[in-house]
């Protein structure tokens, strides 16, 4: 049996190292410096691209500093799930969605869309900015490219960040191809992007720790013994940056 996807996720990932090195290495410092000056740190996405900010979140080894941006339509358990899309659609929402959000001067705000078209997405990129943070966007750019702006503005994702990671993926995201059949299938969006954050996290608590920044503000298991209380100091020491806590 010949696993297709597997052999395409190692080509992506082998891309992803080579291309996106530099913006990776951009996007590390600015996490470094948001961390160090007590800046938080947001993530967001619509639908699937939201994924990511769930896998950024309160979980062992990653940072305690960043804070998912969750909006209940459009999260995978709406119901009907086609709702996710017309309301990642709808102009006016994503700038609503920031504006409620607590972004500040300063603070970093992570966008995923693999498309880059829609406004839920570009609009709250724009709104973090006019707030002060830096957007640091993961995206396709090939396939952004070929696609119009469902946003007034005319502009796609990449076109309103500061700093830009390209995802290296295919147009409509899915890479394998089945014989008889038009559609791919096996989307890599989440895949790569869950790998290119996770690297920037990596990176980003070496540096810290290069620093002199010790520990490091990152969550320990709790199922392991003197996990929970560890996690308790780690809270209380950056609880002013820490907006999903209460």
């Amino acid at each position: 049996m010949d696993f297709k996807y597997i052999d395409k996720i190692k080509e992506l990932i082998q891309v992803v190292e080579v291309e996106e090195r530099e913006s990776m290495g951009k996007a590390t410092e600015i996490l470094v410096q948001a961390i160090m000056s007590k800046n938080s740190i947001f993530s967001f996405g619509a639908s699937h691209a939201g994924i990511l900010s769930e896998e950024l979140y309160y979980r062992a080894g990653g940072l305690v500093v960043i804070n998912p941006v969750f909006a209940r339509s459009l999260m995978l358990d709406t119901t009907p799930i086609t709702y996710t899309s017309q309301m990642e659609r709808l102009v006016g929402y994503g700038t609503t969605l920031a504006k409620k959000t607590l972004i500040k001067q300063g603070d970093v705000v992570i966008v995923h869309s693999v498309s880059g078209r829609n406004p839920v997405s570009i609009e709250f990129a724009i709104e973090s900015k006019k707030k002060g943070a830096t957007i640091i966007c993961i995206t396709n750019l090939s396939y952004s490219k070929t696609v119009s702006s469902r946003h007034p503005s005319g502009k796609n994702l990449y076109e309103v960040s500061d700093l830009v990671i390209d995802n290296h993926g295919e147009k409509g995201d899915a890479c394998v191809e089945i014989d008889g059949v038009d559609q791919k299938v096996s989307p890599t969006s989440t895949v790569i992007a869950a790998t290119i954050m996770n690297s920037i996290v990596a990176e980003t608590v070496q540096e810290l720790t290069n620093k002199g920044m010790n520990p490091p503000p990152i969550f320990y298991s709790a199922n392991i013994d003197g996990g929970d209380e560890l996690n308790r100091e780690v809270f209380n020491e950056y609880k002013d940056v820490i907006h999903y806590q209460y």
